[in-house]
C-alpha cells in the first residue's frame, strides 16, 4: 500500500487508539494469571494481534467483545506452543515471550519477521541463562532470533545493560513466577518510563516488587508469587498522539485530540512539553482529557533534546524541527538506531529527499529548520513511526508526497490515514501496493 499526500490541514476532533505498550503488558499478564481478566480499549491490530496470538499459543483463551478483550488466564506452567510463536513485527512481544517461554515445561521456538530477525536479543539471552534458563540462538554467528527456549526460570542475581528497556521489562514480568528470589541490577537504564509502566502493571495484577525508583537500577522480586486476574482499561497511546499533534503544528490546522490521560506513565507525553518549549500553540484540558493545537506558525530552534527515555518520539519531533527557525539537536540516540529501522539514518535520508538538511552521528542528529521543502517519493522502510512522520510532514510540503509501504501504520495506529482524511487531510490511499 502507498499513499499520496498533498498540502492540507487538520480540523475538528480526533481520537487516537489505545496504547500499544499498555495493551501488550495487559494481555501477557492476563495470560500469566489464573482466572478471567477483562481488558477495555485494547489495541487490536499489529503488535496487539501478535500479543494475542502469543497468549493463545501459551494456552490462554482469548475472546473479543466489541472494544474489549476477555482473557481466561493459563497461569503456570504455560502450555508449550505447538507450532512455536511468530511475533511478526512486534519487538516488545518478542522480548516478553522469550522470558515467558521459560515458564513452560518444554521447548518453544520463537521467531518474527525480517526486521525482528535483525534485532539483537543476546543481552536478554545471556540474562536468562544466568537465571538458569536454556536459551539458544538458532543461526550461527547471530545475536538475533530465531531462538529456542527451554522451560526453567530459577531466579537468582542477574546484571544487564539497560540499553533496551524491553529486556528489563521482560525479566521483571516473569520474575514473580520464578522458583526463587530474583535480584536484577541494570546499568545505564534507558527508556525508564517503560520500566515504570511495567512495574505499574505488575502491581495492578497483584505482584510485589521492590525497586529503587526513579533510578531503575536495582530490583528485588520474590519468587513463587501469583498474578491475580481483574478488569483493566487501556489509555490512549501517547506515542501515537505525537503524529496528529505534529501534523497539525506544521500545517495550517486547528485540531483537538481527545481521550487523553495526563496522569498516565507513558514517557511520550513529554512530547507535548518539548513542542511547547519550541513555541508551539498547544493548550491542555486535563479534566476533559484533550489537547488543542493551532498550527502553521514558525517554531523556535536552538534546543538540545535528550531522547534517552523517549526514543520513539524522534520521527515526530524531527518533523516538528523542520518548522524551527534554527538548528535542533537530538542526543542519546544509539538505541533509536535498533528499532523497526535505523530511525536516525532513515529519517535523515527520507526527509532529505524532500529538501531537508539533516546531519547525523552515531548518537546525535542535527535538524536545520526553515528550509523550503518539495514533493517527492519517500519510503517507510516498514517502520510504522517513520510512515506516520512522513505523512505528517507532507501536509506542509509544496507538492505531492508519495509514501511507499504505508500499510505498516496498522502496527500501532489502526486507520491512521482514515482518521487524517476525516479531519480534512488531502490523502489518497492506494491499496494495490503498486507505485505509478
Amino acid at each position: 500500500m502507498y499513499v499520496t499526500v498533498s498540502k492540507s490541514s487538520l480540523q475538528g476532533k480526533l481520537q487516537v487508539p489505545g496504547s500499544k505498550s499498555h495493551t501488550i503488558r495487559a494481555i501477557l499478564l492476563a495470560t500469566l494469571s489464573q482466572g478471567k481478566s477483562i481488558i477495555d480499549n485494547p489495541l487490536l491490530s499489529g503488535d496487539g494481534e501478535s500479543a494475542i496470538e502469543a497468549a493463545k499459543a501459551f494456552g490462554a483463551k482469548v475472546t473479543l467483545l466489541d472494544h474489549q478483550l476477555v482473557i481466561e488466564g493459563r497461569g503456570i506452567p504455560l502450555c508449550v506452543p505447538e507450532k512455536g510463536i511468530d511475533t511478526k513485527n512486534s519487538g516488545t512481544t518478542t522480548s516478553f515471550v522469550t522470558t515467558m517461554a521459560t515458564l513452560t515445561e518444554g521447548e518453544t521456538f520463537i521467531t518474527g519477521d525480517e526486521q525482528i530477525q535483525k534485532r539483537p536479543i543476546q543481552v536478554l539471552v545471556d540474562a536468562l541463562r544466568s537465571m538458569g534458563s536454556d536459551v539458544t540462538i538458532i543461526r550461527e554467528n547471530s545475536q538475533a532470533p530465531p531462538i529456542v527456549v527451554k522451560g526453567g526460570l530459577h531466579g537468582g542475581k542477574v546484571c544487564l545493560d539497560g540499553f533496551n528497556s524491553q529486556f528489563v521489562s521482560s525479566l521483571l514480568l516473569c520474575s514473580p513466577l520464578a522458583r526463587d528470589r530474583t535480584e536484577i541490577t541494570v546499568t545505564n537504564p534507558l527508556e525508564k518510563p517503560y520500566i515504570q509502566m511495567t512495574l505499574d502493571w505488575m502491581r495492578r495484577f497483584g505482584a510485589t516488587v521492590q525497586s529503587n525508583e526513579p533510578e531503575y537500577t536495582h530490583f528485588i522480586v520474590e519468587g513463587n508469587q501469583r498474578y491475580k486476574s481483574g478488569r483493566f482499561a487501556i489509555s490512549s497511546d501517547w506515542s501515537a498522539v505525537a503524529f496528529p499533534l505534529v501534523a497539525a503544528l506544521v500545517s495550517d490546522s486547528h485540531l483537538t485530540i481527545t481521550g487523553l490521560d495526563f496522569s498516565d506513565t507513558q514517557g511520550d507525553k513529554r512530547v507535548v512539553d518539548l513542542l511547547s518549549e519550541m513555541g508551539a500553540d498547544i493548550s491542555k484540558d486535563t479534566l476533559a482529557g484533550t489537547l488543542t493545537v493551532s498550527g502553521g506558525k514558525k517554531l523556535k530552534g536552538g534546543l538540545v533534546i535528550d531522547l534517552g527515555d523517549i526514543p520513539d518520539a524522534l520521527p515526530a519531533l524531527c518533523v516538528a524541527s523542520l518548522c524551527c527557525d534554527g538548528m535542533t539537536t537530538f542526543t542519546n540516540l544509539a538505541h533509536v538506531r535498533v528499532k523497526e529501522s535505523d530511525r536516525v539514518l532513515v529519517m535523515a535520508e527520507e526527509l532529505g529527499k524532500l529538501g531537508a538538511k539533516i546531519t547525523i552521528g552515531d548518537d546525535h542528529m542535527n535538524v536545520y529548520g526553515g528550509l523550503p521543502l518539495h514533493g517527492g517519493n519517500v519510503e517507510s522502510h516498514g517502520d510504522h513511526r517513520v510512515a506516520m512522520a512522513l505523512a505528517a510532514v507532507a501536509l506542509m510540503v509544496e507538492g505531492d508526497v508519495q509514501v511507499n509501504g504505508a500499510g505498516c501504520t496498522e502496527v500501532s495506529y489502526p486507520n491512521f490515514f482514515t482518521s487524517f482524511i476525516h479531519s480534512g487531510a488531502a490523502i489518497v490511499v492506494h491499496e494495490d501496493g503498486l507505485t505509478p
